[in-house]
């Protein structure tokens, strides 16, 4: 397990339908150490910040093996860092990495807080109306993590697992029961126990526990 690629890039202005949007979507890759901090990497940031960034967005993740996926799906290439990543992976996936392990790479430590749930944003990126719902439909969402310990990173480092949270429940899980099968609710019980989980899943899924057992 390793960093294929490290992407960043900071806001801006774009066109998507007729209207300027603010975006931070577009990443390129670097080939020097980066900083990675509390809120993001040195270089990097959000556009808005209400839904995005903050400690529980501060780094997303995304997989290499994915690309090839996304080629024969698009008909095209396309560079690291293509679907907002700072970190392109080789190695973990959605099915493999749980929320609350905790990673080292670098000299940074991290830990996993939730997947991704796309905004039009990436259909901007990709220009294509539909990107959306094919990155839903794929359960190819990529994680976001909090950093726990600040420090340098660089392409090439090993990603070590520290630690696995005691619950078990995968990035790939939470798509799941989100968007596919919404009356699991003994996963959902175990998922908001977990303290890493970010807290607008948490009250999301404790809220739909709420249903059914008012039901």
């Amino acid at each position: 397990m390793h960093l294929r690629s490290v992407n960043v890039g900071l806001p801006r202005v774009a066109a998507w339908r007729g209207e300027d949007v603010h975006t931070g979507i577009f990443k390129a890759p670097v080939t020097e150490p980066v900083m990675v901090r509390t809120l993001n990497l040195d270089g990097d940031r959000q556009a808005d910040l209400a839904v995005h960034g903050g400690v529980e967005k501060a780094v997303y993740g995304y997989p290499a093996e994915h690309y090839a996926f996304w080629r024969e799906q698009l008909g095209e290439a396309f560079p690291w860092g293509a679907f907002g990543e700072n970190l392109t992976t080789s190695g973990l996936d959605e099915n493999s990495l749980h929320i609350g392990d905790r990673l080292r790479v670098g000299e940074a430590e991290l830990v996993v807080t939730q997947p991704r749930l796309p905004c039009f944003k990436l259909n901007l990126r990709f220009n294509r109306a539909d990107m959306v719902r094919r990155f839903l439909a794929s359960r190819r969402t990529g994680f976001y993590f909090a950093v726990v310990k600040e420090g340098l990173i660089a392409a090439g480092d090993p990603l070590t697992v520290l630690a696995r949270d005691p619950a078990g429940v995968t990035i790939a899980d939470i798509t799941r029961i989100y968007a596919f099968d919404k009356q699991d609710r003994a996963t959902m019980r175990r998922l908001v126990t977990i303290p890493a989980l970010a807290e607008g899943w948490r009250s999301y899924f404790a809220e739909r526990l709420a249903t059914f057992d008012g039901a």
